[in-house]
Parts: structure tokens; C-alpha cells; sequence
């Protein structure tokens, strides 16, 4: 039997390209090679495409991906997209953020008529702007935490109204948010309006709420206010399509001001743990079910991580954001909730590329009723 070919695209232009390259060597060491074979497909930074040929046996990750970590990219020769997706019979999309993870490369793949693992141009784009996500959770009942949002030409032409507005609504602590990107990149938490300058307080705890809105519009023109409440963060992993399922929960036990890009992937002091020893069943049902919502009323498919916050003192859970392609290194909280669910990260691969199969014939069904039935237009 003929092996499938996979693409496995990494790196990106947005700011988690380096992250993209981790999450993709795993993928690539780890995935079947007695029944899948890899091709490589790198996009770098100024979004020029590079691909290898399939991999047929190879075992380690070595290749393509490994002279993008070495910034040996401009010595390759680059080639179209066309000829990059040639030959595949489906793609899996390891990009994180920005032009990869919000629906437009999504969208090239529907174009070109190639199957794809993970979410739609749909899902994929509203999961990633937080202010459109939470609107939408917010107005079906799926409770989120209290929030404002604004742009940056707002907030230039009506600085004073907003801040003022900001303490007034949301009060501090509250976290200030580009609306539009991942991996806590460009994310501030703000302790109160003029920041806190002592030495015991974290680096985003120093800034004004006028700093961090200015930091936060270097990334989006449009920024989030979210009101910082005694939480903690406990994170779901779904996946499938119609009939989605969740793993066993896991929880980031936090160990700086918030869990940022730096405590995630550089010099990091929070942990996680997998299961959740001191959470008890009928809540952590309670949990899956709000995500599980949350993941069919934003038309999520084959994977997505579902982040939540649990109030320590109320106990209300609050719908926080879904990454629609999660961090998918071995260690990553993703496949470690699946690993404690009892499917292993091959097989965790295998399942969502079958999904993205599954997926694909759908919509073609779909397609083909809809040509079925075309003749009605040129007759009526």
C-alpha cells in the first residue's frame, strides 16, 4: 500500500516562527514513517517558500527544518507554493500566529483543493482575534471575563476618556492585549494606572496602563482590556470534528506575574501538571462541556486547545481563548493531555491527519450536491 504524502509546512512570518520550527520537528521525528511520507515545506520570515523532497524512511528531523533553526535559508533556492504543495495529498499546517494560524493559508489550501489538518478559514481566523472571539462566546452564553476593547487611532484621538473608562470599568489588575496574535506576545499586565516601580514587582507590572496600550499597538490596531481576576489556568484539549472530544484537563501552575512568551519558551519558572490531582470530577465535567461549547460554536475541526480560567473563589469558570494550533512540541500541553487520555503522540498525529481526510470529503460531498443541483440556475 502506497504511503501518504504529507506536508508538513513550519516557520511563518509572524513572531512564533521559532516556535513553529519546534512544534514541526517534533511532528516530523514522531509522525508514522511506515505509513506517512514527509515533506518539508519552510516559509521563512519575508515569506519566501523552500520544500525538501519526501523523506521516504528517514527517522531523525534532520533537513529542511533544521537549516531554518541555523539561518541557512539564504543559501536555498526558493520555490513557488505551487511547487511546495505539488504532490501532497494532504498538508498539516504547524504555524503558529499571524499568516498561518488565523485562516489565511487556510485559504490557499481551499483554493488549491488540497486537504488540510485543523481548523477552517472560518474558525481559524475569528480564534485568533480575541475581540471578535469573545463577542461571539460572550452572545451565546459562554461566559468570558469582563472586557473593553478599542483601536489604536481611538485611542490616539481619546487617550484620556479611555483610561479613564479602563479604571472605571475594568479597574486593576488587568491585562492589556493585542487583539490579533498568540503566544502571549505583546500581552501586559498592568497593576495599576501609573504601573508599580518597585523591585518585588514583574517586569509588566512596572508599566503605566498608557505603556502597555502603546506596547500592545505595536502588534494590532486593535487592543483588549481584560479584567485580572484569582484564577487558575486550566486548559483543554479537543479534537475531532462533528462529534469533537476532550482530553483529560491539564493546568498551568503559574510561576511569574502571568505565563508569557518569556515563561513559555525562554527562561520559563511556571509547571504544568497533567491530570489535575485536586480538581474534582463533576467540575472538571463542567469545564469540558464549556469548552466543548466554545469549540462547536466557533466551527473548530481537527484540533484546538481550549484555554479557561477557574476563579479561585467563586469557582466560576470563565472562557479565556482556543489556539487552533497549539504548541505541538513533546512536552507541549496539547499532546500531554492526550498522552493521559491514553493516545500517544503518533497516534495523536495519525488521528488528526484523518481528520483533516474527514474534513476534506465533506466539503466535497457538499460540493458535489451543490453542482448536483446547479443546472436549476441556467433552467429557472
Amino acid at each position: 500500500m502506497a504511503k501518504i504524502k504529507v506536508g508538513v509546512i513550519f516557520g511563518g512570518r509572524s513572531g512564533e516562527h521559532e516556535v513553529s520550527l519546534v512544534s514541526a520537528s517534533s511532528v516530523i521525528k514522531e509522525i508514522s514513517k511506515g505509513k506517512y511520507d514527509v515533506k518539508e515545506i519552510g516559509i521563512s520570515k519575508d515569506g519566501k517558500w523552500y520544500a525538501s523532497s519526501y523523506s521516504g524512511n528517514r527517522v531523525d528531523n534532520v533537513g529542511l527544518i533544521e537549516k531554518f533553526k541555523s539561518g541557512e535559508v539564504a543559501g536555498l533556492k526558493s520555490v513557488s507554493f505551487e511547487e511546495a504543495l505539488s504532490g501532497c495529498d494532504i498538508v498539516f499546517p504547524v504555524l503558529h500566529g499571524p499568516f498561518g494560524e488565523d485562516g489565511t493559508i487556510q485559504g490557499l489550501f481551499e483554493m488549491m483543493h488540497i486537504p488540510y489538518v485543523g481548523a477552517g478559514v472560518l474558525s481559524s481566523s475569528v480564534c485568533m482575534d480575541k475581540i471578535t472571539a469573545k463577542t461571539i462566546l460572550q452572545a451565546n452564553g459562554v461566559p468570558v471575563v469582563p472586557y473593553l476593547f478599542f483601536t489604536r487611532d481611538e485611542f490616539k484621538v481619546n487617550e484620556k476618556m479611555i483610561l479613564n473608562e479602563i479604571e472605571k470599568e475594568i479597574g486593576f489588575p488587568c491585562f492589556v492585549k493585542p487583539s490579533n496574535l498568540g503566544s502571549s506576545v505583546g500581552i501586559s499586565k498592568v497593576v495599576a494606572m501609573d504601573g508599580r516601580p518597585d523591585s518585588n514587582a514583574g517586569k509588566s507590572s512596572k508599566l503605566s496602563l498608557r505603556d502597555a496600550i502603546l506596547f500592545a499597538a505595536k502588534f494590532d490596531s486593535r487592543i483588549l482590556i481584560e479584567k485580572g481576576i484569582n484564577a487558575r489556568e486550566i486548559e483543554c484539549a479537543v479534537m475531532g470534528n462533528d462529534k469533537p472530544e476532550a482530553a483529560t484537563l491539564g493546568e498551568i501552575l503559574v510561576g511569574g506575574e502571568f505565563y508569557d512568551y518569556y515563561d513559555k519558551y525562554v527562561d520559563g519558572k511556571s509547571s504544568t501538571q497533567v491530570p489535575i490531582p485536586d480538581l474534582d470530577e463533576n467540575k472538571q465535567n463542567e469545564i469540558k462541556e464549556c469548552c466543548l461549547k466554545a469549540y462547536k460554536l466557533l466551527d473548530c475541526s481537527g484540533i484546538s486547545r481550549v484555554d479557561c480560567f477557574l476563579d479561585k473563589d467563586s469557582r466560576e469558570i470563565y472562557l479565556n481563548e482556543i489556539n487552533t494550533m497549539p504548541g505541538f512540541t513533546s512536552i507541549s500541553m496539547y499532546p500531554k493531555m492526550w498522552q493521559a487520555s491514553g493516545v500517544s503522540y503518533p497516534e495523536l498525529i495519525d488521528k488528526l491527519i484523518q481528520f483533516g481526510f474527514e474534513k476534506f470529503k465533506e466539503k466535497e460531498k457538499n460540493q458535489v450536491s451543490f453542482d448536483s443541483g446547479s443546472n436549476w440556475f441556467a433552467n429557472s
